[in-house]
């Protein structure tokens, strides 16, 4: 008979019962483990996950009232609320049974017990089990899938010979768990290319998770990422799960993997190896089942012979690499791209239909585009807003406030993209003044993008 994959645990003080418990049960259940002393169980638990619990309702010694039983049901539930506790008792109160059902008990078992019973009793309560974890699950995918509503997210655009060679690798590598590493400069549109991989998988049906390492603090790494217990640091005033625990049988996007230092590449190795996280304040590893998609517009091959990043999990997350070409290199699709977005910002500020002129997307298509499609996307949101015309002309576009403040960073002296970017940073944050909002929007980084940048580049 082929057992069922379950963790039992049993608490009762009687070496007899646990014995006789364990005999049986062993017979139908992967793992089956048993405790006699009470005060073991936070321990016990904090080092391991049990599909079902059963605990005695006393332990003392002529005592029938159960308290002691409903204090470690307490204690339990502390530590996981998602778990299903029954409780075994030798005397049959009803208003017992029903107190501890109000208490959080899943079920209640009178001993002595027939093996039918027991083995009927736990396999019908590993399924409320299974119901509490989908409904944990479902709450942390929830806040995820809210935060995502509130930003938009397009469908990849282009038919260029580039595009078209991302598109293919992207839906090749789909089919496949395989890791993903997409590679490319900011503002191509690399978390595109994440969400077409995983709406073309098997885990379409599942959540997809999008962090940006870049944006996250050593501090709030762990907790972010591997989740917390309650009471594990100050603020920690309830317990949640991390995101590769809501991304389980998902995609978990780390985008700006490069920023990561190896203290941190590290621990994130770790997870990666064991599919496994353990969450702040617990020893109890929990596992993960995600498909890993990563993105850097960091030259990490360059890092590894600097000793910046760990070879070994550069091998970890490249199974398959996708580079994602500016947009200076599908010049085609830039008609395309504009169509796109002078449709988009034409119905969100009620402007009416707009189009540009031949001559103006001569002059867009000249344009160099430091800044990808991000800052194409920004330029026709502007010109959108600011054009009292229905056909935009090169000076809707500023083109020349864009070319005279970026164009010396497009053909620098060195053709080394981090001195590019470096030139190119200065010159939009001189131009605004030192106002990093404004220069954060115009190069079409987040604030702390751009702080991140100022940093590394001291300046």
């Amino acid at each position: 008979m082929e057992k069922i994959d379950a963790k039992i645990l049993i608490v009762d003080d009687d070496q007899d019962v646990l014995l006789a418990a364990k005999l049986f049960l062993k017979q139908h259940f992967s793992i089956v483990h048993t405790e006699k002393e009470p005060e073991n169980i936070p321990a016990v638990l904090a080092n391991d996950n049990y599909d079902v619990i059963l605990l005695d309702m006393n332990f003392s010694k002529d005592s029938t009232s159960g308290k002691e039983g409903f204090h470690w049901l307490n204690v339990i539930l502390e530590i996981d609320p998602a778990a299903v506790v029954i409780f075994i008792t030798g005397y049959g109160d009803i208003e017992l049974a029903v107190q501890g059902i109000k208490e959080g008990a899943t079920n209640f078992l009178l001993k002595p017990w027939e093996n039918k019973k027991l083995l009927a009793t736990i396999t019908a309560n590993l399924k409320v089990r299974e119901s509490k974890k989908e409904l944990e699950e479902l709450r942390s995918k929830q806040k995820i899938l809210l935060s995502d509503q509130n930003n938009s997210y397009s469908r990849i655009i282009g038919k260029s010979v580039a595009m078209e060679k991302v598109l293919k690798a992207a839906t090749k590598v789909a089919k496949t768990d395989a890791n993903v590493l997409i590679l490319g400069e900011n503002g191509t549109g690399k978390e595109l290319v994440a969400r077409a991989i995983h709406k073309a998988s098997k885990r379409s049906n599942e959540v997809f998770v999008s962090v940006d390492l870049g944006a996250i603090s050593e501090t709030l790494f762990e907790s972010e990422l591997f989740g917390f217990k309650k009471g594990a640091f100050t603020d920690a005033r309830e317990d949640r799960a991390g995101r590769f625990e809501i991304a389980n049988k998902g995609t978990i996007f780390l985008d700006e993997i490069g920023n990561l230092s190896l203290s941190l590449q590290s621990k994130l190795l770790s997870v990666l190896q064991n599919r496994k996280v353990v969450r702040l304040g617990s020893n109890r590893e929990i596992p993960i089942d995600v498909r890993l998609v990563c993105a850097t517009n960091m030259p990490l091959y360059q890092m590894v012979n600097e000793g910046k990043f760990r070879q070994d999990l550069l091998y970890r997350i490249n199974t398959v690499e996708i580079k994602v070409p500016p947009l200076r290199d599908r010049i085609d699709d830039i008609p395309l791209l504009i169509e796109h977005y002078l449709e988009v910002y034409s119905k969100k500020y009620n402007t009416g239909k707009k189009r540009v002129s031949r001559s103006t997307l001569k002059r867009l298509e000249k344009h160099n585009w430091p800044g990808n499609i991000r800052e194409l996307q920004h330029a026709v949101e502007r010109a959108v807003i600011m054009s009292d015309s229905n056909v935009l002309e090169p000076s809707d576009f500023f083109l020349s406030q864009m070319e005279e403040a970026k164009g010396a960073s497009i053909a620098p002296v060195s053709m080394n993209l981090e001195k590019t970017e470096k030139m190119l940073i200065r010159k939009v944050i001189d131009k605004h003044g030192g106002n990093i909002s404004k220069a954060a929007k115009e190069l079409g980084l987040t604030r702390a993008s751009l702080y991140r940048r100022i940093e590394k580049y001291d300046l």
